[in-house]
């Protein structure tokens, strides 16, 4: 017992304080609320709880903006509510683990509530395009066929992250798309398309091709690209380095709509493939944080852009989803200092706004109307350049098309093996090739230091032609491997076809032995007027009449010697007949009685693979 300096004592003041409480009602021996109970209560009282598709817990202001704040770590919900229960309780700050077992009990009542998932910078709403302007209050912009609007609130749920800035309110003020001109050094064709593409970057819900800013030293591309990146999805890094794993790739696609990948000289394969993912859309699944077996996933579709000297080094499946912007030279007396530059950006940026969604709204109402009669590897895309080409007057799908040939062009001028092969179809004139990955790799021309992505083997040459066909149709070379080998070894056939528009192009004079006929294209394949040389050297005297009987044996039965030499890739053997332009008849299968595959004539076959055998005239069995 304590005594005080007037006599009373630490007890008798507890007395008189539950006397004093009791007095009003309460119970002075029952406990209160605890904090955690405090903060689960309050959070249930002032936010809508949800789940995401992904698994992802968030909560919205009753009342207040549509915005979705994570559960999830120390930003966004936890922060929020750390700073309400403060406000009403004195100034009392809850303890970290009130909020954490507040948090675990919020994550339960939003995995009740019904999965909505949150959209970032941009989404579709019915029939309009909402886009978040990433204000505190919430403002975004509609735009639909009949014009766009700026609105007080969203429709649409939208999450924010740490890489995001705000839009400026878009404000009609004069021509903004002359003033981006004004900014950009590139032709005016080249404009164009950039403009078209930044209006298919307001459309969520279609793939988009990554944007690539192309010039020699000083030609701007950097500034360039993060001006436009700007117009789309401001951030306080507008640039960024090439990741350094697919995690990292992961986080900052997830939480930005568009981004930029700076000084693009080489890309790993890991990092090609994700950027090719992340323009048809993507799911990456990690673990969870402090959990042995729950997961993140983390999806995204995103806007992307590069800026690059060399786009030869880059893979074939990633220059097919280029639009690739020329950029010219600045010269010296042009040459505009930064701060002046970012001025006159900032100045312009709501016009230019203004300008781009008056562009779109023309674009939404047009694309109903549009079909393509011939659609590109990015047939959405080319739907809206088309829509775009409609309203404007311009030709911004042709000079896609151009620019998305150069580019493969570009990439298969930096892969030997792909010009080895284009060379050997070039030689072989207007017939085709039927030949096995070993004839492949034996019959190209092998440089002195192979390089590095040469092939090694023929499997390792059939995998890389099946990579490089959708590069070498774009310049006119088919490439079909549905045909399989005689038995018993059917081994798989590739066929390369030139077309005739190539064979045209690669059309070379007349040999001066025969000067009497001239080659054309209508000509070139008749092999009375125009003798063709094999396309691959022939072992031993293949000139003899020895040794044509040694290549083309009479009977029809494969013989194991022979299954061997051909199995081997032996220009000697039967194999190699295929690739012999020859002047005779196509022959028959004598069951089916269409035309039959040089390569099954040559190595004694009658028939198809599939066909009954017709048995020969005075046979007594008929063979298997």
């Amino acid at each position: 017992m304590t005594l005080r300096t007037n006599g009373t004592t630490t007890a008798d003041i507890t007395d008189l304080a539950k006397k004093i409480v009791a007095g009003n009602g309460i119970d002075p021996d029952k406990k209160g609320p605890s904090q955690a109970t405090q903060l689960a209560a309050l959070a249930r009282e002032r936010y809508e709880l949800f789940m995401s598709d992904d698994g992802r817990p968030y909560g919205v202001t009753i009342g207040g903006p549509n915005l979705a704040l994570p559960l999830r770590g120390k930003a966004g919900l936890r922060s929020q509510l750390a700073r309400q229960f403060a406000d009403t309780n004195n100034g009392t700050v809850p303890s970290q683990s009130a909020l954490a077992d507040a948090m675990t009990v919020l994550e339960g009542v939003a995995a009740l509530a019904d999965p909505r998932t949150p959209q970032l910078r941009v989404a579709r709403h019915a029939e309009r395009i909402i886009i978040d302007l990433g204000t505190s209050d919430g403002r975004c912009v509609a735009v639909d066929e009949n014009g766009w609007q700026r609105l007080p609130a969203s429709p649409v749920v939208f999450r924010r992250s740490g890489a995001m800035k705000p839009l400026p309110a878009p404000i009609s003020n004069g021509d903004g798309l002359a003033a981006l001109r004004t900014l950009l050094n590139t032709t005016d064709e080249g404009f164009q398309l950039l403009a078209a593409w930044l209006v298919a970057a307001f459309i969520p819900d279609l793939p988009h091709p990554i944007l690539a800013f192309r010039g020699e030293q000083g030609t701007g591309k950097s500034k360039g690209a993060a001006m436009v990146i700007g117009i789309i999805d401001p951030s306080g890094a507008p640039k960024r380095t090439a990741p350094r794993d697919l995690k990292s790739w992961a986080v900052q696609a997830f939480n930005s709509w568009a981004i930029c990948l700076d000084n693009v000289s080489t890309v790993p394969d890991w990092l090609s493939d994700a950027l090719c993912r992340a323009v048809t859309g993507d799911g990456i699944v990690d673990r969870a944080l402090y959990t042995d077996d729950d997961v993140v996933v983390l999806e995204f579709r995103r806007v992307l852009a590069m800026t690059t000297i060399d786009a030869g080094a880059l893979a074939g499946d990633l220059a097919e989803r280029l639009l690739t912007i020329e950029l010219q030279l600045i010269p010296d007396h042009k040459r505009r200092e930064e701060a002046e530059l970012d001025q006159a950006y900032a100045d312009a940026h709501p016009a230019i706004l203004a300008s781009l969604f008056d562009l779109l709204a023309k674009v939404l109402k047009a694309l109903p109307d549009v079909e393509l009669t011939e659609r590109p590897r990015m047939a959405d895309f080319a739907r809206v350049l088309a829509a775009v080409d409609q309203v404007t007057g311009w030709h911004t799908l042709d000079s896609y098309r151009a620019t998305a040939a150069d580019a493969v062009a570009d990439v298969l001028d930096g892969e030997p093996f792909a010009q080895a092969v284009v060379d050997l179809v070039d030689k072989a004139g207007p017939d085709s090739l039927t030949l096995t990955a070993s004839q492949l790799l034996e019959g190209v021309a092998t440089p002195d230091k192979l390089p590095k992505k040469w092939p090694k083997d023929p499997t390792r040459a059939g995998g890389q032609l099946k990579r490089l066909a959708p590069a070498l149709r774009t310049i006119g070379i088919e490439v079909d491997d549905s045909q399989r080998g005689p038995k018993p070894k059917k081994q798989r056939l590739y066929k390369l076809t030139a077309s005739p528009e190539r064979r045209c192009e690669t059309a070379s004079p007349a040999s001066p032995a025969a000067p009497q006929t001239p080659v054309t294209c209508e000509n070139r394949g008749d092999a009375s007027a125009t003798p063709v040389a094999s396309p691959l050297p022939v072992r031993g005297d293949a000139g003899t009449a020895e040794g044509d009987a040694a290549l083309f044996p009479a009977s029809p039965h494969d013989t194991a010697s022979d299954l061997q030499r051909y199995d081997q890739g032996d220009t000697g053997t039967a194999g190699d007949a295929e690739m012999q332009h020859l002047s005779n008849p196509t022959p028959e299968c004598t069951a089916c009685h269409l035309p039959l595959d040089s390569t099954l004539a040559a190595y004694g076959e009658t028939t198809h693979p599939g066909c009954d055998p017709v048995p020969a005239p005075n046979s007594p069995t008929k063979r298997a």
